[in-house]
């Protein structure tokens, strides 16, 4: 058993940490309606009270639930929040992606954390990050998008892990009882483009990347070898979206 009281004790004084490292006081983060920004939401309401600042950034590609549970994650703790459309922003550059949906996702998510990081500087304030650990290991996101942040609280937390914590945390039954979805585009399910369930991939990160499972641990365990390639090549192939760019040794002498 996962001891989420004590996870999430640790997790606050984490966030009152490392900001308190900055100088700064006040934290800034986006809010989607999802389970991940729920969470950090409600985390960071409690490490800084009225010193967060959620920013709902809805495109002409969001469904209006999102916004609406989002609101309610705000009205429910008593956070405060605004809203900043990217429609403007997104309209203004998509003529020239073909109706790309990949392409007009991810640049909608480098809009929403260009917001994010304004409203930052507005507020002298730092970004919280809602990346689980499931998203990043996967590359599941997007590099200079929704990966930005200064600081994430639930980076080690798997995405099918996280269900239990939201629900010690209060997070409402509209968003733990809806499917993963980072709403870029009208009908969009996580676990359909990643072609398996969030229990599933977990399942096998944790073997093959926690543990150290190797290829045939992991087939007598009885993950399918086209599964668990698939998702080892993932993991490989995405990994450095989760690392600083690789800044060329030059050798003077």
């Amino acid at each position: 058993m996962i001891d989420w009281k004590n996870i999430k004790l640790d997790l606050i004084k984490f966030l009152k940490d490392e900001v308190e490292k900055t100088g700064l006081k006040k934290v800034t983060m986006g809010l989607s309606g999802g389970l991940d920004s729920a969470v950090v939401a409600i985390l960071c309401k409690e490490a800084f009270g009225d010193n967060l600042n959620c920013v709902l950034m809805p495109s002409q590609f969001s469904s209006q639930s999102s916004t609406d549970h989002a609101i309610e994650v705000c009205e429910k703790f008593n956070i405060k929040y605004e809203i900043i459309s990217i429609e403007p922003m997104v309209s203004g550059f998509i003529k020239n992606m073909d109706e790309d949906r990949l392409r007009i996702g991810n640049f909608s998510a480098r809009m929403r954390m260009s917001v994010l990081y304004d409203v930052s500087s507005r507020e002298k304030s730092i970004v919280v990050g809602t990346s689980n650990k499931s998203e990043i290991l996967l590359g599941y996101g997007t590099i200079f998008g929704d990966i930005a942040c200064a600081i994430n609280p639930i980076g080690q937390i798997y995405k099918s892990d996280e269900f239990e914590f939201a629900r010690l945390l209060g997070v409402p039954e509209s968003i733990l009882n809806k499917a993963p979805s980072a709403d870029l585009w009208e009908g969009q399910s996580d676990e359909e483009e990643l072609g398996h369930s969030y229990k599933e991939m977990d399942d096998l990160l944790k073997a093959m990347i926690d543990e150290k499972k190797s290829k045939e641990e992991l087939i007598n365990l009885g993950f399918e070898e086209e599964f668990i390639n698939k998702i080892d090549y993932r993991v490989k192939s995405n990994a450095f979206k989760g690392k600083l760019p690789v800044i060329a040794n030059i050798r003077w002498n």
